[in-house]
């Protein structure tokens, strides 16, 4: 397991606050806060003297995020803007037909939706699968047809928690020649992540939820058979083959993932990424994902004990993750969600209800005092 000091050392949070929201924006490891000062102040000092320096940090990042998603090779690895970006350069890139079909589901988060609704002026239409079905991989499975060409899923339901079965769903759009493409970022940084074992073509995630890194970076990972086939809409610099030399007229793209990466990189990301992942690679993926799935089924043991509470999020085998979702009988959630914050409890509301996202850090005191809270206010 992690070592105790640790974790205290790298997140001094102040005593007051229990933080239960790193499904939306989660606090940064001491550590990624140092790295982000010293580049500051290496900027101020001698400007970008030391660039070759951060060129090195910058393919550090690519093999971390290799390693975190257990990818063949870091160089297939973009480091894009956010999610968003990641969606729209798949979604853009296709080589659509009239009469394709994207099968969704119908709690996507808008960056997993938006991208594909655009894309109806090419004769693509969307299917929302209701996910509350007893076998929800089954429903998606069935949405599907000879004209499906997408596949696109959350790996982990930002308003439910629902946590799909990725392998399943990954080897039956393998075996149909359909695209599988996964919205990672309620995954990465809490749970392992294979994306060989889950048959992805393309994995994307920001860096800001459970990877506790900054906003404005993220992972975009692709398979290079799909990689070839995007097109690109997007051109610089630093996307071409020859990047380096800037008086070659050839623009001929990367043959890897920095095709997608049109522009200078966000070297301030880059830095304070690097930093939170290395945190992850010294405590151990295994260790981190059974502290998150621990801490929230302490959470959802407590609730279901409370009388009048409902517990929203699944709690059967292979489904939970890091977010637990609840409401209860009599109080509005957001308002309890609103009382609960001005308590110092940073949680949100979503689904129909009070949402907690605890990481592998959040130690179970935070826990107790955010259930007294609850207790006390229904």
């Amino acid at each position: 397991m992690p070592d105790e000091n640790l974790i205290k050392s790298e997140f001094p949070q102040d005593e007051s606050l229990v933080y239960l929201n790193h499904a939306a924006v989660a606090p940064w490891p001491a550590r990624t806060a140092q790295a982000v000062e010293e580049f500051a102040r290496e900027n101020v000092r001698s400007g970008a003297r030391n660039y070759p320096a951060w060129l090195a940090r910058e393919a550090q990042l690519r093999r971390q995020c290799r390693d975190l998603i257990n990818a063949p090779d870091a160089e297939d690895v973009a480091l894009l803007k956010n999610t968003s970006e990641a969606l729209s350069v798949v979604a853009d890139g296709l080589d659509w037909r009239d009469g394709d079909n994207v099968v969704i589901s119908n709690e996507e988060f808008p960056s997993n939706r938006i991208p594909w609704q655009y894309q109806a002026g090419k004769g693509v239409t969307l299917r929302e699968v209701d996910l509350h079905a007893d076998d929800p991989e089954a429903a998606l499975m069935a949405a599907c047809d000879g004209n499906t060409r997408v596949l696109a899923i959350s790996s982990v339901q930002y308003a439910s928690g629902l946590r799909l079965d990725l392998p399943r769903l990954g080897g039956f759009c393998r075996a149909r020649d359909i695209v599988f493409c996964i919205d990672a970022i309620q995954s990465l940084g809490a749970h392992a992540f294979d994306i060989e074992s889950a048959q992805a073509d393309c994995v994307m995630a920001d860096a800001h939820k459970w990877m506790l890194g900054p906003e404005g970076i993220a992972l975009f990972w692709c398979r290079p058979q799909l990689r070839d086939r995007l097109t690109l809409h997007q051109f610089g610099w630093h996307m071409v083959r020859d990047a380096g030399n800037f008086d070659s007229r050839d623009g001929t793209p990367a043959d890897s993932g920095r095709r997608f990466e049109c522009g200078s990189a966000n070297m301030l990301g880059i830095h304070a990424l690097s930093a939170s992942l290395s945190l992850f690679a010294e405590a151990g993926m295994a260790n981190v994902e059974k502290r998150v799935l621990d801490n929230v089924q302490y959470l959802m043991d407590k609730l279901a004990a409370m009388p009048g509470v409902e517990l929203l999020t699944r709690g059967d085998p292979g489904r939970l993750a890091g977010i637990l979702v609840f409401r209860a009988a009599g109080r509005d959630s957001a308002e309890l969600q609103a009382e609960l914050v001005r308590n110092n409890v940073v949680c949100a509301a979503r689904g129909g209800g009070v949402r907690f996202s605890p990481h592998f850090y959040t130690p179970r005191e935070k826990l107790d005092k955010a259930l007294e809270i609850v207790s006390a206010s229904i």
